[in-house]
């Protein structure tokens, strides 16, 4: 369910509606959150926050799926990107987070300011965050995996930084393959476009995906952006 404002803003909203009206400020929320279609506040919280979102998200996802997940820095894509492979960790499946961007210190950083203890994390959970990911060594590593898997790449800009690495648009589509023969599922954190800053729109789109070189964007089956607490899942154009 799309919020019809970004969470801070309809926390401001029931500040006013507080003080004009006179009421208890739990209360303004709480009829907030009603407007809005939940019970309450906290139901509203819960189901908007990074954890609920994911778990939504999962819900949505099918076996083969390549998923972009995209937004400007500071968004929390990264931090939402690493929930949803816990979230489908504690579900049972196989999950990984491939980083190129942070260090193993960094990731466990994250994970706690997720609420997590990283001891009490499943040892199906596997972060790597070696400087050699790829399309290739991703792929090298998910080999031997016969339980469903879900793995997180972090990011899609960093894939090809190193010459002897093939084109982005090369390593998609051995994703592609890759997700269509074995039923797993990928999803790609990637960065948005400074210009999006000054768009008049709420949410990014793929024309707003930030890239060195021409690549088919429609390679991935879902996107995901993020902004300013919004966040929206669609399905992919693949006659685009």
């Amino acid at each position: 369910m799309r919020l019809s404002s970004p969470i801070y803003k309809l926390k401001r909203q029931a500040k006013l509606a507080a003080r004009d009206s006179g009421i208890p400020l739990h209360a303004a929320l709480d009829q907030l959150a009603q407007k809005e279609g939940y019970k309450s506040w906290s139901h509203l919280s819960s189901a908007t926050s990074p954890s609920g979102h994911a778990r939504n998200l999962l819900k949505q996802l099918q076996p083969g799926d390549l998923v972009l997940i995209a937004a400007r820095p500071g968004q929390g894509k990264t931090l939402f990107g690493l929930e949803l492979a816990l979230q489908a960790n504690q579900s049972g499946w196989q999950s990984h987070f491939f980083t190129l961007e942070y260090t193993p210190a960094d990731v466990l950083n994250r994970i706690t300011q997720l609420g997590r203890k990283p001891e009490e994390i499943s040892s199906s959970f596997n972060l790597d965050c070696s400087d050699e990911i790829c399309a290739s060594y991703v792929l090298d590593q998910l080999h031997h995996t016969q339980q469903k898997a879900l793995v997180v790449i972090d990011y899609l800009q960093l894939l090809d930084q190193k010459r002897k690495n093939p084109e982005l648009t090369e390593q998609l589509s051995e994703l592609k393959d890759f997700t269509r023969n074995t039923g797993h599922i990928i999803l790609m954190i990637s960065q948005v476009h400074r210009n999006f800053d000054l768009a008049a729109k709420p949410l990014p789109d793929l024309s707003d995906i930030r890239l060195p070189n021409s690549v088919d964007l429609t390679t991935f089956t879902k996107t995901c952006f993020l902004h300013k607490g919004e966040i929206e899942f669609r399905a992919v154009n693949q006659s685009q």
